[in-house]
């Protein structure tokens, strides 16, 4: 064997052997102590517009339009600049601040009756917020992009609202927002 091709193994078995070794990034546990308090507590009837500066008259119901791959529109974009502020519409928890190819940079947090907010599209997390943290009604979260396949559209925030868990039992968050 070559010089060369020896040391190319030798490389490579350190390589997957770096790789196999590598500790997986620990995820932080959710705190179950104050996801049962807010399952155990109602879903508000009414939810402040999460978009700084958007009034209700602004808003326009675009729950069930029609979407990519026949998809209906499962929440309300709300248009506003990019960086524009977006808080919290509830107190509760971060569930999850990943990405993903639809919503672009997110957030899912779980509030009161155990529902899902989703906070889609957005330029940005605020800085230090992370998976695990209680967040108050109106804390602010993030701000106003058009990340994901919003990449070529308007700025805007894509709010969902989901009672049955994470992306299940969508309804209209339009009729809550005041």
């Amino acid at each position: 064997m070559s010089r060369s091709i020896h040391l190319s193994l030798i490389c490579l078995f350190i390589f997957f052997l770096t790789a196999c070794t590598t500790t997986p990034k620990k995820t932080t546990p959710l705190p179950q102590n104050i996801i049962m308090r807010l399952k155990a507590m109602p879903l508000p009837s009414q939810l402040p517009i999460p978009v700084d500066g958007v009034k209700a008259q602004n808003l326009k119901d675009t729950w069930g339009a029609s979407r990519s791959q026949g998809r209906p529109h499962e929440g309300i974009d709300i248009m506003a600049s990019r960086g524009t502020k977006v808080y919290s519409t509830t107190e509760g928890v971060i569930a999850s601040l990943k990405s993903n190819n639809l919503g672009g940079k997110v957030i899912w947090l779980i509030g009161p009756s155990g529902a899902y907010h989703y906070y889609a599209h957005l330029n940005d997390h605020k800085r230090g917020l992370k998976e695990g943290d209680y967040v108050k009604k109106g804390q602010l979260i993030g701000y106003v992009g058009n990340t994901g396949n919003a990449r070529h559209t308007a700025p805007h925030l894509h709010y969902g609202l989901y009672l049955s868990g994470k992306g299940r039992g969508a309804v209209n968050p339009y009729p809550y927002l005041r």
